[in-house]
């Protein structure tokens, strides 16, 4: 006789199990942008005079962080809309969103000297044709 119990996991148990895990490993994938890139970076710490090389070093390290950040930020949505769709979840993801969505705009700024949105206007700007007065 059948208690109604099957022991074979459903079918979306299964999909929520291998969504997670395939989340897991995208952020395993960010952490390792990150460290490799500041493993990368170090490179420039044995190149060149004091100046240009915290410059470069900095530069470096600040684009792997923004990398980082973007797939880290694609773990969370593939965990949280996939896996656990709740109000709670997703006000988490939308904090943690947030909070990364600053630190990037602040590394922008660290790099280039500038915020995000001035590049659109830096290079529509220099895209304009120039009247020119003879």
């Amino acid at each position: 006789m059948n208690s109604g119990l099957d022991p074979s996991p459903s079918f979306e148990t299964a999909t929520s199990h291998w969504i997670h895990l395939v989340g897991v490993g995208i952020e395993i994938f960010g952490v390792f942008i990150i460290v490799m890139g500041i493993v990368w970076s170090s490179r420039f710490i044995y190149r060149r005079g004091a100046a240009p090389r915290y410059d470069s070093y900095k530069i470096s390290i600040g684009r792997s962080l923004l990398l980082g950040l973007e797939v880290l930020v694609a773990a969370d949505i593939v965990k949280t809309i996939a896996i656990e769709l709740t109000f709670a979840s997703l006000g988490l993801l939308a904090g943690l969103v947030v909070v990364r969505t600053f630190l990037s705009w602040t590394l922008t700024l660290e790099i280039e000297g500038r915020w995000p949105w001035q590049r659109a206007l830096t290079d529509a700007s220099e895209n304009q044709p120039r009247n020119h007065v003879v």
